[in-house]
């Protein structure tokens, strides 16, 4: 056998590191996703926050519409919106799945073809079945209406529900005046609540092989809620052989799913349907929210290219352990972070306590100067970068937060059970430097969710009072 020249001996080592981790890192990870499909618990929450004190949103109220109603009076335009943004996506989003024809949006329905509502939830690539109500979520200091609260499953589908039963939530009717920043911050959460489950061919429903989007690249597809996993999270700045050996990775919908609900809410908007514009809008901003959480732009935050080798390697000879418990780790940390967040604010605002930092972080418009409007770059070169920047510290941070059995310990699995914990009297329990570091960190994560919050929003919406 001749001897490598050597020249082509870096390329095999190359190729070989490559394979080592094509053949493992999916496999750690996907586990880990699955279980963290959720980025920041209660983005309506967030939301409300980030915005309030925008002049766009000063006031405005909004008249509920159907979706129905909305699609076909703007059937012809949403035809050719629709094909705008699959030109762009196909043009400008690496990896991107192109729609396939038969789902293209048209406005002159053929033959038995379905209704216009149901052909144009098709070509934006949603879960059929997941429910488009007319509804508000109610603050957390709101009493309950005289009429009773919505049941969960007619904001969400079942497989969703963990993600909104948390909340409260009331029906609106056709033609209800509404908030428009109530609206938005409601529809900021729905992306959570089903929109995008089971769209992949491996998924396991009707609907799946139809989308173009094959089979699912990371998270478990045999689970609902994981499936929306590559829909919700972009590892846009890994390490070269990262991408070069896992290039499944870089399969994300999110950039597509941004520009998607942007352009329909610029079309809304300036079409007269303001709802639609509104409600679009909150769509976009979930996923530009999720891209600030470390843990949906890093792969696995706290764990090195050499560790990742070592543990792959261990498991392709048989021993599962290092791999499993960094599966653990990594999603319990995940889950302790968003319950912390998610349980602080929460009670911060049922208690109307407007001081609190994390409420705060949000409202701070100081670095709103830097990115004042929202740029389809932003989604990679800013938003997506800063998280990943920030994931390896807040990772060592939460290590050291909390105690070891719920962010150290692998043989512990939190799972959704983590809402149930009350995390920020467990932090406290620690020294109050580390608690004071861990709400500094985190309040600089929602700062940053706030400034691009408001930098989407001023991108999209129509110019409020005394804005250019």
């Amino acid at each position: 056998m001749p001897t490598p020249s050597p020249e082509s001996r870096p390329e095999r080592q190359r190729w070989g590191l490559a394979a080592l981790l094509r053949r493992g890192l999916l496999a750690t990870a996907s586990v880990a996703w699955a279980a963290s499909a959720n980025a920041w618990s209660g983005h309506t929450l967030c939301t409300w926050e980030a915005l309030a004190g925008l002049p766009v949103l000063a006031g405005k109220v909004v008249h509920a519409e159907p979706l129905e109603r909305f699609v076909a009076a703007q059937a012809p335009q949403l035809e050719r919106v629709l094909a705008e943004h699959e030109a762009w996506a196909r043009a400008h989003v690496p990896d991107y799945p192109p729609l396939p024809d038969e789902l293209a949006f048209r406005a002159a329905a053929t033959g038995a073809a379905p209704s216009a509502h149901d052909r144009f939830v098709l070509a934006l690539r949603m879960n059929p079945f997941a429910p488009r109500s007319l509804y508000l979520q109610l603050r957390p200091d709101a009493p309950d209406p005289p009429g009773g609260t919505l049941p969960i499953t007619a904001v969400a589908t079942l497989a969703a529900s963990m993600a909104a039963r948390q909340h409260r939530y009331v029906s609106l009717a056709d033609g209800e005046l509404a908030s428009a920043l109530d609206v938005v911050a409601t529809a900021a959460n729905e992306p959570d609540y089903g929109l995008d489950l089971g769209l992949y061919t491996d998924n396991g429903t009707a609907y799946g092989p139809r989308m173009g989007l094959g089979r699912q690249p990371y998270g478990n597809p045999a689970l609902d809620y994981g499936s929306q996993a590559p829909l919700h999270m972009g590892f846009h700045h890994e390490a070269r052989i990262v991408n070069l050996a896992a290039g499944d990775l870089r399969r994300t919908m999110i950039d597509s799913r941004i520009a998607l609900f942007s352009a329909l809410a610029r079309h809304a908007f300036a079409s007269g349907h303001a709802y639609w514009g509104w409600r679009f809008t909150g769509w976009a901003l979930h996923y530009v929210q999720d891209l600030t959480q470390p843990y949906h732009a890093t792969a696995l935050p706290g764990v090195g290219l050499l560790r990742m080798l070592y543990m792959n390697l261990a498991a392709l000879l048989g021993f599962e352990g290092p791999k499993n418990a960094a599966i653990a780790l990594v999603s319990n940390r995940h889950l302790v972070l968003e319950t912390y967040q998610h349980k602080r604010m929460l009670r911060a605002m049922a208690s109307r306590q407007g001081d609190d930092a994390l409420l705060r972080a949000l409202r701070d418009t100081r670095g709103d100067a830097e990115h004042p409007r929202y740029e389809p770059a932003s989604t990679r070169q800013v938003v997506s970068r800063e998280a990943h920047a920030s994931a390896a510290g807040i990772d060592a941070q939460i290590e050291r937060s909390f105690p070891p059995r719920f962010v150290d310990d692998p043989g512990v699995t939190l799972g959704v059970e983590a809402e149930l914990l009350e995390m920020e009297d467990i932090a406290r329990q620690g020294s109050a430097a580390e608690h004071a570091a861990l709400e500094q960190l985190v309040a600089a994560l929602l700062q940053r969710l706030g400034r691009h919050s408001r930098a989407l929003v001023r991108a999209l919406a129509p110019p409020g009072p005394g804005e250019p």
